[in-house]
């Protein structure tokens, strides 16, 4: 029974960090008195302690505590042991490279098989898919292994961006990452732009939010699908 809410990002424009997922976030962990942060993906370098402030602010205004997996002496037992869980956003190698570390990715998997909530933003969005490798970071460290948590059956490119007609970037678009990526492998990647998230309940995999989703499969031209989509059968 899985019950997660994955979150292209933390922050949109003009909103305060989770303000615009809190309504949503009071649902998720109804009942939860305080919710296990991960903080290891560091944005800027960030240290764990102040990041779990951050996170800390947010979850007050909804009367939820926040305590960082850091400050437990045994990360496995603070997973196996906690009611509700917030992975947060930055490098996806050091998040991945940590979880590794610390071998934490079996205990989250049974945690959130077994209904403990989970939320993920940007890099604790990307963990959830088969892989890491459709992540937009920089590779400032070298995990065990690309493989993660798989609870969706596809891979998930955060932050997705379109192409910009008027730019003067000569790079390659997030599209044509995503379509080099189908060159050496084979599953699905969800594109997910800024404002929207997936809900896993159970079997069910939902789009929510605003905007629509960019869908790349393997050997398929990519296309568009609405908020409210079903996405189970994308594999």
């Amino acid at each position: 029974m899985k019950n997660i809410v994955l979150a292209s990002t933390s922050t949109v424009h003009g909103s305060g960090y989770l303000e615009y997922i809190l309504e949503e976030l009071k649902t998720l962990y109804k009942g939860v008195n305080e919710v296990l942060f991960i903080p290891y993906a560091r944005p800027s370098g960030v240290s764990y302690n102040d990041y779990t402030e951050v996170a800390k602010k947010a979850f007050s205004k909804i009367g939820i505590g926040i305590k960082g997996i850091h400050e437990f002496d045994d990360p496995k037992e603070a997973v196996n042991n906690c009611k509700g869980i917030f992975t947060g956003g930055g490098n996806t190698f050091v998040l991945v490279n940590q979880l590794y570390k610390n071998g934490l990715l079996s205990a989250i998997k049974d945690a959130i098989n077994n209904g403990i909530p989970y939320l993920g933003t940007s890099a604790g969005t990307n963990i959830c898919g088969l892989t890491m490798n459709t992540t937009n970071d920089m590779p400032i460290v070298y995990p065990p292994s690309f493989k993660t948590l798989g609870f969706v059956p596809f891979n998930i490119n955060p932050h997705y961006l379109d192409p910009d007609p008027g730019s003067k970037h000569m790079g390659e678009t997030r599209e044509t990452r995503i379509l080099e990526f189908h060159k050496f492998n084979t599953q699905p990647v969800v594109g997910l732009r800024e404002g929207s998230c997936l809900y896993v309940k159970d079997s069910s995999i939902k789009l929510k939010g605003p905007l629509s989703a960019r869908i790349f499969e393997y050997n398929k031209q990519p296309y568009e699908v609405d908020p409210e989509t079903e996405l189970k059968d994308l594999n």
